[in-house]
């Protein structure tokens, strides 16, 4: 079990990352195999289905996410534990909509799944 200010603590510097466009401390929390579904990645990989599988896929998805916004700032509204999971709830400043990130994490406490969900 994930106890709450683990999560918060990694919740804050997953935001941080994401305000800074920090790609590398960002990247150093989950695994080389992990997978996202979002439905964000259909925007710009219309063929993927929704998931990108593969810390390099996933990087190279997140870098031209970022490309398209270069204004993106997320406001943290709440984290929720799990077992083996966190879910971070927040505001896209640029967008307007709130988003909750579902991290799985493994047993070495890497992120080796995400599913994201939009307003």
């Amino acid at each position: 079990m994930i106890d709450q200010q683990s999560a918060a603590r990694f919740a804050a510097e997953w935001i941080t990352c994401w305000n800074k466009q920090d790609l590398d401390t960002l990247m150093a929390h989950y695994t080389d195999d992990f997978s996202i579904q979002t439905p964000y990645a259909l925007k710009i990989y219309p063929d993927c289905g929704g998931i990108i599988s593969g810390k390099s896929n996933v990087r190279r998805y997140w870098q031209t996410a970022l490309s398209k916004l270069p204004n993106l700032h997320f406001e943290l509204l709440e984290v929720l534990t799990g077992v083996n999971s966190i879910s971070i709830y927040y505001h896209n400043t640029d967008s307007g909509k709130n988003a909750v990130e579902n991290l799985f994490f493994n047993g070495d406490g890497m992120v080796d799944e995400v599913i994201v969900m939009y307003n």
